[in-house]
């Protein structure tokens, strides 16, 4: 790894975890705080829990994993560029969707109305959760036992309720202070491959067109560039090279105008980045570039009838499921009927995010319907 900046994260000087452990052996500590996100279960589960598309509607459509895998990819490039810990944005851009339901944002605003008068549900604050608690892999403590610095980039939002039950993790929350530039990074960095891959993915199932896209100045000033150094290209080609070219220059835009802001400040720690305002973002051109395309995706593609079709249908599954956990805690899995005891709606919450699409639909089939072989 190139030598950090001093603003960077540093391993040795991590403030360490809620529970102590022995110094790992060839690797630095935000490695193998990677590592053991990686190895655990939410990581995998990520396969088949839905981006935009639920995963049965097309094999080449992104999940919430290679969606984390493309954050993490892009993360890492800018972290280089800006001399910070690599191990440490790839890690945050690994976890950050790991308490996301099922069903994407519909799954999650579902869910939030029935956890309404029980705090809420919010996935940010859930992925901290599942490292901190859900996970069950080792012998000495529930969790993942991360990094202060990795579970502080994961949590990206938190109200200042939630804050104050965070201790320590919660208070620049509370102080208003910023997180290390390494968690700015990948929320940045997860920003770029939603926008650019949802493009990607909206122009692949038929939802939105070339022709509704070159209204858009960020793609059609692009595919106009594609266009005139590659006049006989056409189909996936076109848009691949298009779409990749939008990313690189996000990457070139927020590389530069971050590198300036940083030198501007002049932080010599990564105490004295938590002070500033955010060091890591888009020049104002891109900024408005960006918003463009949001407002054109959330007009386009996530609210085109198909979509909400399967929304629709989300936000009944997880409902129902939801509702006959709660009436009857009975039909838990054993693992979580313990947690009923100590706080019974938390607990179905928890069952149902970690659910993966194709479970949800499972579980529903086997509560509501009668035909054997759901049973």
């Amino acid at each position: 790894m190139a030598e950090l900046a001093v603003y960077a994260a540093h391993p040795e000087k991590s403030r360490g975890r809620v529970h102590n452990e022995p110094p790992p052996y060839g690797r630095n500590q935000f490695q193998r705080d990677r590592d053991r996100i990686i190895h655990s279960t939410a990581f995998r589960r990520l396969e088949y829990k839905t981006q935009v598309f639920v995963n049965h509607e097309g094999d080449l459509f992104r999940t919430r994993l290679t969606h984390s895998l493309e954050v993490a990819q892009i993360a890492r490039a800018i972290a280089r560029n800006l001399k910070l810990h690599e191990d440490l944005v790839e890690g945050i851009a690994l976890a950050h969707d790991l308490g996301h339901t099922p069903f994407g944002h519909a799954g999650q605003d579902a869910l939030n109305e029935c956890m309404r008068d029980h705090g809420g549900f919010e996935h940010n604050l859930q992925s901290l959760r599942v490292v901190d608690h859900l996970e069950r892999r080792y012998a000495e403590f529930d969790g993942l036992n991360l990094s202060f610095e990795m579970r502080e980039g994961i949590l990206k939002h938190c109200s200042n309720n939630n804050a104050r039950q965070l201790g320590e993790l919660g208070e620049r929350f509370l102080k208003k202070q910023q997180p290390s530039l390494e968690a700015q990074v990948a929320n940045l960095a997860d920003e770029i491959a939603y926008n650019n891959h949802d493009v990607d993915d909206g122009l692949r199932s038929g939802l939105i067109t070339l022709e509704q896209l070159s209204e858009v100045t960020i793609f059609s000033e692009h595919l106009q560039k594609v266009k005139e150094r590659y006049p006989n290209l056409e189909g996936r080609r076109l848009i691949h090279e298009t779409v990749r070219r939008m990313i690189n220059t996000q990457i070139i835009d927020l590389c530069s105008h971050s590198e300036k802001l940083i030198a501007e400040a002049g932080p010599q720690s990564i105490d004295d980045v938590r002070k500033c305002l955010p060091l890591i973002t888009f020049s104002e051109g891109m900024k408005q570039q960006q918003l463009e395309l949001k407002q054109f995706l959330r007009k386009k593609l996530y609210r085109h009838y198909r979509v909400n079709r399967m929304s629709a249908k989300a936000r009944l599954v997880i409902q129902d499921l939801f509702h006959a956990f709660i009436e009857d805690p009975g039909l838990l899995p054993d693992d979580f009927r313990t947690d009923v005891n100590s706080d019974q709606p938390r607990a179905v919450a928890d069952y149902i995010a970690g659910m993966t699409d194709r479970f949800a639909i499972r579980e529903y089939r086997r509560l509501f319907s009668i035909e054997e072989q759901s049973l």
